[in-house]
């Protein structure tokens, strides 16, 4: 059995929720989880429960609230009482009081908001603050697949999260990238409360990482494979200290585990950062 690496998170969109997924992981020594109220069509909790609830204890857990079964699969809703509701659900339904229970995609209702926006976000934090004052968690963070609009929404008196979770690695975006660069400096985080997320940008089958070696992000780039290296470089794109990757195959999981051997070269990071912005800049508006 591997010694286990807290910077890798098992994440469960779209995944099966299998058993031996969760065993295979432990004995890679991953024993990170993150999944979310909606996923798995609203099931989620309950189907870890009834599968996995033994295991449940073994890992440190993670999950989401923001999405409420409504029309058309879901809503989104920021409504302190919705979420307050969610954050106990989500304990009962795991037969546990998460570690982390993250604020999800909070920018989904909150570009609808204006001009009322920040006390909207103000007072979503707030629920969760309390949530975990209460212990119905352990501690809170935000999730955001675009953190862009929460940059002019943090007032000085809302609560600060103790996690933020942004989209990570190649296809990030120079404004995802930028963004949660700010948003770490005014929350004051530090690398080891930032993860990320979407490393592979939706597939490792995608035809761009056919197309492209991304072991030149690396030092040494006889080492890993194409997956490996694009997983590694995730790292620095933002710089984070978690990865949450989803995959139903704990032999795919083990090959990402030993991907963190390899060293990322900062120097082209930087430069591909570079090139990101500017090619930004340089798109019309």
């Amino acid at each position: 059995m591997r010694s286990a690496d807290p910077r890798v998170v098992l994440g469960l969109h779209r995944s099966r929720h299998e058993r031996r997924l969760l065993t295979g992981a432990l004995e890679l020594g991953v024993t990170a989880l993150d999944t979310s109220t909606n996923y798995l069509g609203f099931r989620s909790h309950q189907i870890l429960a009834q599968t996995a609830g033994d295991l449940l204890p073994k890992f440190t857990l993670s999950t989401k609230v923001g999405y409420f079964p409504g029309q058309n699969g879901g809503e989104h809703s920021l409504d302190p009482v919705r979420l307050h509701a969610a954050v106990e659900q989500a304990a009962d339904d795991l037969g546990r009081e998460p570690d982390l229970v993250f604020l999800h995609n909070p920018e989904h209702s909150l570009r609808a908001a204006a001009p009322h926006g920040r006390d909207m976000l103000a007072q979503a934090c707030a629920v969760l603050a309390d949530s975990a004052t209460k212990g119905l968690c352990a501690a809170w963070g935000i999730a955001s697949w675009d953190p862009s609009p929460l940059l002019d929404l943090i007032g000085p008196t809302a609560p600060k999260p103790s996690v933020l979770m942004v989209r990570a690695g190649l296809l990030a975006g120079a404004g995802t990238l930028d963004a949660a660069d700010a948003l770490v400096q005014a929350w004051d985080l530090g690398d080891r409360a930032v993860w990320g997320m979407s490393p592979f940008g939706g597939s490792t089958d995608a035809p761009m990482w056919a197309r492209i070696d991304p072991r030149v992000f690396l030092r040494d780039d006889s080492r890993l494979s194409r997956v490996q290296a694009v997983f590694r470089t995730a790292y620095h794109l933002p710089r984070v200290d978690s990865v949450a990757v989803g995959t139903d195959d704990p032999a795919h999981l083990g090959e990402l585990v030993d991907a963190l051997a390899g060293e990322v070269e900062e120097r082209t990071v930087h430069e591909y950062r570079r090139l990101l912005r500017d090619r930004s800049r340089s798109q019309p508006a």
